[in-house]
């Protein structure tokens, strides 16, 4: 009498979560590379490379770190992930279950201080502004971002106008050989829209002048104030963007959590031991 073969059907692992993990990562991955590439690029074009302690020569805030570390992050994230889901590596895929879960937890914890200690973030964001607002020149790449700050927000220092005392090239003291005594940044002044040229020099002793004058050529109003004006008629939409990075981190370990349970579901079935 013969016997009908019984079939059984083992654990496999899904190629939908593997190749999704895969593809969510690699994204990162390059992106990651590029941000990398582009701080390192613009450290080579300020000599830093060739000059390592200089990096803690700069006074104020160095833009180029925020590119050096959120590259190194996604790079090393995504490389994690995108290998360790392609080899069904469970080091890696834990190793990016467990990075990425710290990232996420740092973010709710910063997220929750920043709410209960609010006047303490706004006195170390007047802190941060007024020390970089000292190094304006000493950094172009700083010099920008002040600039762009300046200019999105049609502000002018941390408080006003007078923080510009606290630089070298622009406070008011007789002792002050600078063309730009008493004066500010071009991106201080209010924009003419007849005007088809940048006048860099527009900030040239605008200070000298009353407060009511001072209107009519430059933004009087300080960047804290103006940067707590916008969070407020944006909060929605900044609340929606840090919910959206939460939720991609959440699926992400999710995703790889899925997937070592696959891997050892497998490896049990094969009767070889689980990592």
């Amino acid at each position: 009498m013969s016997r009908k073969p019984h079939h059984f059907k083992g654990a496999e692992v899904s190629c939908c979560v593997k190749y999704f993990l895969f593809g969510f990562n690699i994204s990162f991955w390059l992106l990651g590379a590029a941000f990398l590439g582009i701080g390192l690029w613009a450290w080579a074009e300020k000599g830093v490379l060739s000059n390592i302690s200089s990096i803690t020569d700069l006074g104020g805030f160095d833009p180029v770190w925020l590119f050096i570390v959120v590259g190194g992050v996604m790079f090393i994230l995504g490389f994690a992930g995108c290998i360790g889901a392609l080899r069904e590596n469970t080091f890696l895929l834990k190793f990016f279950s467990v990075f990425l879960g710290l990232i996420f937890f740092l973010e709710l914890t910063a997220g929750i201080l920043a709410f209960v200690f609010k006047d303490w973030i706004k006195d170390q964001l007047n802190f941060f502004i007024s020390n970089n607002v000292k190094a304006y020149r000493d950094d172009i790449d700083l010099q920008n971002l002040i600039d762009f700050a300046q200019e999105y927000w049609s502000c002018c220092g941390a408080h006003g106008p007078n923080d510009w005392n606290l630089n070298i090239y622009f406070n008011c003291t007789d002792f002050n050989p600078s063309r730009e005594r008493c004066g500010v940044p071009f991106s201080c002044c209010v924009k003419d829209p007849a005007e088809d040229v940048l006048n860099t020099q527009c900030g040239y002793d605008v200070r000298l002048q009353g407060e009511l004058d001072q209107q009519k050529y430059i933004y009087t109003k300080g960047c804290v104030g103006q940067f707590e004006k916008w969070l407020q008629d944006n909060l929605i939409v900044v609340a929606g963007i840090f919910v959206g990075i939460a939720l991609l981190q959440i699926f992400g370990i999710c995703l790889a959590q899925n997937l070592v349970s696959d891997i050892r579901a497998v490896k049990a079935n094969c009767g070889v031991a689980p990592n």
